[in-house]
């Protein structure tokens, strides 16, 4: 009688086989999405209790450097293509840890709206390298979505954690405690940009890096594939601002529930995005990235589905059991969707030019973002349902253009996206 060996924890937890050797890179990523928590929710708070300026006043100037910084993954990509994705990803923190120090100076409506235009500018620009640092830490494909379910974890992680703490900080210590926080932000991106330029990467194979790179932004633009990829991507960005704009506003005003309810919501699927990202990007090794990502969209469009039955006079018991199984769904689509989506993005680039294509991929995030809170408020004021019949409307519609995406074309005669030795088709 036989008995199987047992995997070894990494292969369980669903770790890279590689990480060891790339814990720069992973302490950055950490370090980066643990400085974004500790001031993502706190930036109007800082500067209205810092500053004698109304809240209407930081906000516009808040809401205006944020426009402005629509520009900035198009600028980059070139940049990335000349210069690799390391050093622009360590330049593009060293920027966020320069602009959230000069937060302690700004007092003025330009001197925000300058400063937390740096500070966007910062991060776009690191995470349109964000991918490409996967590519060199994974150069062949067959390790690359475990890598990308480890950056999602580690952004999750990080988020979290840097949002308690900068919660606890503004809860406890006032002015100082803001400015504290501002610091400490400040040095999270500085310590990351260290790790980045001492993190020194296996160099890219000699035959991806000979090839041609000519036409710019003229040869993505033309490269429809790709192009209908981004436009998938497009719906999971507008899935990816529930959490952020819709959800606190449902549970209150739509389901009349109690606020801390929606908190709690936001640490469930920090918790288990953080537990399960791993061991499901494990169990999804062998399946083609454009399926893993269709059944994301097809689990979102589940949990839309439910959110916009629920009835907001119904049954407590019932609308709230309803509102945590959407919202256990949601996450699913989440850890299920992640890696195939950023492996997508690596593997339709035409390698000479991944910088822009990657930038390309970057404004679908920045123009969703830019959107979503004015058309999700615009839906809900003609009822609670509206904005979750669109996002269950662009979830399904995501699935046959991801189908799509295999048919092969002469620039890249299939997708090299396999998540295992073995894609099943």
């Amino acid at each position: 009688m036989t008995t199987a060996t047992p995997l070894p924890l990494r292969d369980r937890l669903g770790l890279p086989a590689s990480a060891d050797r790339h814990r720069p890179l992973i302490g950055a990523h950490l370090i980066d999405s643990l400085g974004t928590g500790l001031v993502l929710a706190f930036t109007l708070v800082f500067f209205t209790r810092t500053t004698a300026l109304p809240l209407t006043t930081v906000g516009a100037a808040v809401t205006a450097a944020r426009l402005l910084a629509l520009p900035v993954a198009p600028v980059v990509g070139p940049l990335i293509d000349r210069y690799g994705a390391r050093r622009t990803a360590a330049c593009a923190n060293a920027l966020s840890a320069l602009a959230h120090a000069a937060f302690l100076l700004a007092d003025r409506p330009w001197s925000i709206g300058l400063v937390c235009l740096l500070a966007q500018a910062g991060q776009a620009a690191y995470w349109t390298a964000s991918t490409g640092l996967v590519v060199l830490a994974a150069p062949s494909p067959g390790e690359r979505t475990r890598w990308f379910a480890l950056v999602q974890t580690l952004r999750n992680a990080g988020l979290g954690l840097g949002g308690a703490a900068g919660a606890l900080l503004v809860g406890d210590g006032g002015t100082g405690g803001l400015r504290l926080l501002v610091a400490l932000n400040a040095l999270s991106y500085l310590a990351a940009a260290v790790l980045l330029a001492r993190w020194r990467p296996a160099p890219a194979p000699a035959a991806a890096a000979a090839e041609p790179g000519g036409g710019g932004y003229r040869a993505v633009l033309a490269d429809r594939r790709y192009l209908l990829m981004v436009a998938v991507n497009l719906s999971f960005v507008l899935a990816s601002m529930v959490l952020s704009v819709l959800l606190a506003v449902h549970v209150t005003a739509a389901l009349h529930l109690g606020a801390p309810l929606a908190g709690a919501l936001l640490v469930l699927n920090g918790a288990q995005v953080v537990l399960t990202q791993g061991p499901v990007a494990r169990l999804l090794e062998g399946h083609r990235a454009t399926r893993t990502v269709a059944a994301g969209a097809l689990l979102n469009a589940a949990a839309f589905g439910l959110l916009a039955v629920l009835p907001g006079d119904g049954p407590r018991w019932l609308v709230l059991s309803g509102l945590v199984a959407a919202v256990l769904v949601y996450n699913l689509a989440e850890t299920v969707g992640t890696p195939g989506r950023e492996e997508l993005s690596v593997a339709l680039a035409h390698p000479a030019r991944r910088g822009r294509y990657l930038a390309v991929n970057q404004l679908s995030w920045n123009v969703g973002q830019a959107l979503s809170p004015g058309l999700f408020t615009l839906l809900f004021a003609h009822g609670p349902a509206w904005p979750w019949l669109l996002l269950l409307a662009v979830s399904l519609a995501a699935v046959p253009g991801l189908l799509r995406l295999e048919r092969p074309s002469a620039a890249v005669p299939d997708i090299p996206s396999e998540t295992g030795p073995s894609a099943r088709r």
